[in-house]
């Protein structure tokens, strides 16, 4: 199983990229844990400056926007 964080402050990108990235999920099948991290200091441990932001094995993948379909299927290939 894949864990996914989502960075950010619960913003309604950010909630929205969450919701996205699992239902993605759901809809091919693939067993994920969605993580939603607000803190504000573990996000800047990422180094992030644009939020929302995607997390996979603790490597920034994505920021700044709700990713596309097409990027969060290649996500979980």
């Amino acid at each position: 199983m894949k864990t996914i964080k989502v960075l950010g402050s619960g913003c309604t990108k950010c909630t929205k990229t969450a919701e996205f990235i699992a239902k993605v999920a759901a809809d091919k099948g693939v067993a994920i844990e969605v993580i939603k991290e607000t803190n504000p200091e573990a996000i800047m441990g990422y180094g992030v400056m644009v939020t929302p932001a995607v997390v996979i094995n603790e490597q920034v993948v994505h920021s700044g926007s709700i990713p596309n379909q097409a990027t969060v299927e290649n996500w979980l290939s």
